[in-house]
């Protein structure tokens, strides 16, 4: 049987192959594309967060996801526009930009995304940073934190607290700004501002020693020490709570943990402005100076050798350590606590959440206090 290769039209010839020694046949069209951009420096992304103007199409793709999110109950998943330089002046900017056309030239005379190697840019320490909300906004100006500039939106909704916000604002000298919602929303990235936002210049902390000798001078000297809490959420939820049971003032380190940034001050619900916020450069150091000065350091830890109703020292100066949001206590600061408390629970929870703990045992030992008197 004569089988195929008896067949019509079959080849003659090998198929030719990838030309040896070039990679593969696409390997020419991949040259001098540079490096891939990240999605924050797309400007067709929703995730974009540049300086240059935002094109029509990224920009509805965010406002769905905002509304999208709005609806699930969630934080919306996008960029924010403006945070991050993108653009590179005229004559390329400080250096040469890396941005490359085809064929690995640089594209010149030609403005875009800049596609610098390394790190991305941080925002820096000493930017001035808008602060969001109702409450926070008028408990800022209240007690005089500096601001630079009122943004209201508008149509908003007028109830008192945004006329006191005006009128204050207004009494001081702050540039008070009227902007769409959408803009609004653009510098903010999204978070809920409810119409207003104060721009403020870098949190004011407190220097230690001063924090120390001021809570001396009180009858029931209180303070908070926060052992690497990242969450800037938990470090306004714990100074809110600082403010409501009697604290004095909270310090925190300066490196791995929080700092007062917008979202601590919007969770702060304004608390903030009234409470010291120091940072220390080391904690385990700081806490043996408050042991020095008379004061007992506790610290939460879910297994503490101490029943927080039996904390006897809860009536004298007291420093209540509260440990990190998934490792709790470090070895170091758990050494350097006089006692470790725990909360008593009836149920098989593990633990509380960093705030909540700090909010219970803040509220036990003020009870105590009282009882005291």
């Amino acid at each position: 049987m004569a089988g195929n290769s008896q067949r019509r039209g079959r080849r003659l010839t090998p198929k030719a192959g990838a030309p040896k020694g070039t990679g593969g046949k696409n390997k020419d069209s991949l040259a001098g594309r540079g490096r891939t951009l990240p999605a924050d420096e797309r400007p067709w992304h929703k995730a974009y967060s540049g300086t240059e103007k935002l094109p029509q199409r990224t920009a509805w793709k965010q406002d769905k996801e905002r509304r999208a999110a709005a609806e699930e109950g969630r934080a919306p998943k996008i960029g924010q526009p403006g945070t991050k330089d993108t653009t590179w002046g005229k004559g390329g900017g400080r250096g040469t930009p890396t941005t490359k056309g085809r064929g690995g030239k640089p594209a010149a005379g030609r403005g875009g995304p800049r596609v610098a190697p390394g790190r991305k840019a941080n925002p820096a320490k000493d930017s001035p940073e808008l602060l969001v909300g109702r409450n926070p906004v008028l408990e800022a100006l209240r007690t005089q934190v500096p601001a630079t500039a009122l943004y209201t939106a508008h149509g908003i909704d007028i109830d008192d607290r945004v006329k006191e916000i005006v009128r204050t604002a207004a009494d001081r000298g702050i540039a008070i700004l009227e902007v769409s919602r959408a803009e609004l929303d653009r510098m903010t990235g999204g978070v809920l501002h409810q119409g207003v936002g104060l721009q403020v210049p870098p949190f004011a902390y407190e220097p230690f020693d001063d924090l120390v000798a001021a809570a001396l001078e009180q009858a029931a000297p209180l303070l908070v020490a926060l052992d690497g809490v990242t969450d800037p959420r938990n470090l306004g939820a714990v100074i809110r709570s600082a403010a409501a049971f009697g604290a004095q003032g909270v310090f925190v380190p300066e490196r791995r943990a929080a700092g007062i940034t917008a979202t601590a001050w919007r969770t702060s619900a304004g608390a903030a402005a009234r409470v010291p916020v120091a940072q220390v450069t080391n904690l385990t150091r700081s806490l043996k100076a408050c042991k020095e000065a008379g004061f007992v350091v506790v610290g939460l830890d879910a297994d503490g050798q101490t029943d927080l109703y039996d904390l006897e020292a809860a009536v004298g100066p007291l420093v209540v350590v509260v440990g990190s949001e998934g490792r709790g206590l470090s070895r170091l600061v758990g050494e350097t606590c006089d006692l470790t408390v725990s909360i008593p629970m009836v149920s098989d929870v593990e633990s509380l959440n960093a705030s909540v703990a700090a909010a219970v045992t803040l509220a036990e030992v003020a009870r105590r206090r009282s009882v005291e008197v």
